[in-house]
Parts: C-alpha cells; sequence; structure tokens
C-alpha cells in the first residue's frame, strides 16, 4: 500500500470514527429529549407526536447522509406516475423483499426524499425495542413490537394499529412490513421450500414463503384508516451482497427498486385463504422479476433517480458541530496537558464508541434474523 492509499485510508477512518460519535452522541442527547417529550403524552397526544415525528427525522437522517454523501450510493426508482404523484401524501402500508442488510437503508433514502422518513414505523421484534438508540427510537415513534406469538400479537396490533390513526392529516404514517418475516439466507429458503412443497405451493428461487396473518389484520382493522398498501421490492446488480460496512468503506451501491401502489380496499380478506393466495401471487411475480433482473441488470420501465438529500447533510453537520466541537476541546486539552490515566480514559472512550457502534449495527446483519418457520401457535406454544 502506497502513501496516498494510507492516508486515504486514514482521512476514511477518521471520518468515520467521527461520523459514529457524532450518531451515538446525537443518538443519545435525541433520545433524552424523546423522554422528555413523555410529559407532554398525557396532556396533548398530537404534540408529542409532531415532536417525536421532527426528533426521529434528525437520528434516521444520519444513515440516510450515510447513503446519500458519506457513500454517494444511488436510488434507482421504477413507479408508475400515477403512483409516484402520491408518495408522502397518505397513510401506507409497505411491503419489502428482505434480502439483504441495507434494504431498509436505501428505502430510507427514498422516503427520505419524499419526505416519509421521519413518520415511518416498522414491525419488529420485541427485543428490538431494547437495542440502543435505534430500538429506542422506535418504542417512542409507535413502532410496533411483536412476541411471535399470536394470541399476544394481536392485541398488540389492534392497540397499536389504533394509535397510528391519530397522527394529524399533515403527517401522513408509512409503516414497514417484511412479510417473510426475516431475512432470506439459503438455509431459510430450504426451511421455506420445505414448507410450500408440504402444502403445494410453487417454489420461488429467491423469496421466502410470505405469512400472511400480519397483513390480513392490517387490512381488516385499517380500511378507511390507511389508504393503501405499496408493493417495494429492492435489488442490487454490481454488490450482490451490500452491507452497513460497504457503506462504512465509501463503496458507493446502486439499488434497483420497483414499488407498485394497491389500494386497500382491493386487497382480499374476506377469509383468510383469499388473503393468503393473493399475497403469494403477488411474491410469484416478485420473484419473477428478480429472476429477470439477474438475468438483464435492469428492470422495466424508465428509472427515476432519487437526488441526494440536501436535509440529511444538514442535519449531519448540525450535530458533529454540537457534539465534535466540545469532543475536539476536551481531546486536544488532555493530549496537551493530560495525564496517563486521562489518556487511557480517553483511549478506552474510543474503543467503547467503536463497539457500541458494532453492537447497533448488528441488528442489520442477516445471520442475526430469526429462523425460518419458527413461529407459535394459537395456544403461545412454540411449533
Amino acid at each position: 500500500m502506497g502513501v496516498v492509499e494510507r492516508l486515504k485510508l486514514g482521512v476514511t477512518l477518521l471520518g468515520f470514527l467521527t461520523l459514529a460519535y457524532t450518531y451515538i452522541a446525537a443518538g443519545f442527547i435525541i433520545c433524552a429529549l424523546m423522554l422528555c417529550s413523555c410529559v407532554i403524552w398525557p396532556i396533548n397526544k398530537t404534540i408529542y407526536r409532531i415532536i417525536n415525528v421532527h426528533l426521529g427525522y434528525c437520528f434516521w437522517s444520519f444513515y440516510t447522509f450515510l447513503g446519500d454523501w458519506w457513500s454517494n450510493s444511488t436510488c434507482l426508482l421504477y413507479m408508475s406516475e400515477e403512483d409516484h404523484k402520491l408518495m408522502g401524501k397518505e397513510n401506507v402500508l409497505c411491503m419489502q423483499n428482505h434480502r439483504y442488510e441495507i434494504d431498509w437503508l436505501m428505502t430510507g433514502m427514498v422516503a427520505d426524499h419524499f419526505n416519509m422518513l421521519g413518520n415511518h414505523k416498522v414491525y419488529s421484534k420485541n427485543s428490538h425495542k431494547y437495542v440502543p438508540l435505534v430500538g429506542w427510537t422506535w418504542y417512542f415513534t409507535e413502532s410496533l413490537f411483536l412476541k411471535r406469538n399470536w394470541q399476544e400479537d394481536k392485541t398488540i396490533l389492534k392497540t397499536g394499529l389504533k394509535n397510528l390513526t391519530c397522527y394529524p392529516k399533515d403527517y401522513p404514517v408509512t409503516l414497514y412490513m417484511y412479510p417473510e418475516g426475516t431475512r432470506f439466507t439459503e438455509e431459510k429458503h430450504k426451511a421455506s421450500l420445505e414448507v410450500s412443497r408440504s402444502k403445494g405451493y410453487p417454489d420461488m428461487k429467491h423469496h421466502l414463503l410470505p405469512r400472511p396473518k400480519g397483513l390480513m389484520a392490517f387490512v381488516r382493522d385499517m380500511r378507511g384508516k390507511f389508504d393503501s398498501v405499496l408493493d417495494s421490492e429492492i435489488l442490487f446488480a454490481e454488490h450482490p451482497k451490500p452491507s452497513v460496512w460497504t457503506i462504512a468503506q465509501r463503496i458507493p451501491v446502486t439499488a434497483h427498486i420497483y414499488m407498485k401502489r394497491y389500494k386497500i380496499e382491493d386487497i382480499p380478506v374476506e377469509t383468510d385463504q383469499e388473503c393468503a393466495e393473493w399475497l403469494r401471487d403477488l411474491y410469484l411475480k416478485k420473484d419473477k422479476m428478480f429472476d429477470e433482473f439477474i438475468n438483464n441488470g435492469k428492470l422495466q420501465g424508465v428509472p427515476y433517480k432519487i437526488p441526494k438529500s440536501y436535509k440529511n447533510i444538514m442535519n449531519a453537520f448540525f450535530w458533529m458541530l454540537v457534539t465534535c466541537l466540545p469532543l475536539f476541546n476536551l481531546i486536544a486539552g488532555i493530549i496537551i496537558s493530560g495525564t496517563f490515566f486521562s489518556r487511557i480514559i480517553l483511549v478506552l472512550a474510543f474503543i467503547t464508541v467503536i463497539i457500541l457502534f458494532r453492537l447497533i449495527m448488528s441488528v442489520t446483519e442477516i445471520d442475526s434474523g430469526s429462523k425460518y418457520g419458527h413461529k407459535t401457535s394459537t395456544n403461545g406454544k412454540t411449533e
């Protein structure tokens, strides 16, 4: 490695450490403000929600900043003109495939462009609410945490979905769902094929068999309250396994994202079987699209290139000023006149930041997902 390459690597590492520190320091401040805002909840829930939508954006836009500006990544959106006009203007459930470690990041960049990022919610595992910063922010902004026990989850869904209807009209809600239930891996795909073949369903090569219960509960409860369901399929051509660490190394990736809007009243839920069949048919179409993309390297239609967000870069620089100026002043003081003990503390503090950032990012890793096929029956016992 030459001198220039080493300098570039050093600058990248220093920049990333600064961003990691800013992200964690700002995240703790934002979560502390969210906690303080809880005193408003008994008085005026609407004001509480508006405050936390904006605080939520301050936190989540760190990720879209990494995608837009740090790694210079690109999102190409394939969507009809009619559907495009409604993005960010209605309450919507977004159903996504779940194959990549950064599928959420790239769709987050799309959401940022359409002003949907601050008021997004997710269906997530109950354990995720305890993940520092990420889980706390989801909790304060009313995401839905499920226990993988249908008897308990029915109550959680009913209450949680009702809360999402209470936001002002100027703050439309985007709720993200992964019907496959977990990220795609070869091991999970094998388990999924065993289940689908035992029931006589067609094979899928690139997706897991979707689980319809969440969609059925959503559509039945939210007709007349949410406007649509948005089918989303994300694919990467150049990087088959992009990750957060790809982005951290400033390696740009290009995401091809297909989206199609369905009116919520057009989704059949009169019977469980009808809805399950509709969802399976949708995933078969998605699987065929994925296969064609592998062969052709593109999707049908003319893509819309999502422009970089200037809001997220302004947010990132604001928090850098707030958190880094005191830090740099402290570091300079310790280096110039600090004791040996204080310098050791400084090194340990940086190591702690790296470990904490690594812990938070581990939630995005494919290996951290749940096992396919592990579910609970109506009596609450694991099958």
